[in-house]
């Protein structure tokens, strides 16, 4: 496992400024036999080890294990809304002043449904996918830069 350049510092960034940071992710591999919920579940665990050594964290994580064409139709899988309801639940969070950032359409079209801001970054596949953007949403380099963008719209009149 290999944390993203910036993953650390984008955190405490969002911690210091009051957000919750919540990790929703597609696991399909799951579903696909490509690995063991278990195998998903020692890497999470993985991970919040190494966040905690530089002193961050995720406040919560959900997954989604399935994939449409392996274990059939699902909600939580992402742009479905199933998971961020359950974070919304569980941590009192207003969805509709969240914030919904990654790199490919499904990760930020929550949004739509739920209110919010979309963010897509061009690390990873963003780059790719940036063209089939809404122009509704925002878009930025890094994950420095989303933090960038999420403190300035913060602070813009009526949020």
């Amino acid at each position: 496992m290999e944390l993203i350049p910036g993953a650390v510092q984008a955190i405490r960034r969002l911690t210091e400024a009051g957000l919750a940071v919540v990790l929703v992710t597609n696991q399909s591999g799951i579903a696909r036999g490509l690995l063991s919920e278990a195998d998903y579940l020692r890497v999470a665990e993985r991970l919040d080890q190494v966040l905690h050594a530089f002193g961050v964290h995720v406040d919560a994580t959900y997954y989604c294990p399935h994939h449409p064409d392996h274990s059939g139709p699902c909600d939580c899988r992402k742009p479905g809304t199933e998971l961020y309801l359950r974070a919304v639940r569980e941590l009192d969070v207003d969805p509709s002043a969240s914030y919904y950032v990654g790199d490919k359409l499904s990760d930020v079209l929550p949004a739509r449904a739920l209110g919010g801001l979309g963010i897509l970054v061009r690390t990873g596949y963003g780059a790719e996918v940036e063209p089939e953007l809404p122009e509704d949403f925002l878009v930025a380099d890094d994950v420095s830069g989303v933090v960038d963008l999420i403190i300035r719209d913060r602070g813009a009149p009526g949020r």
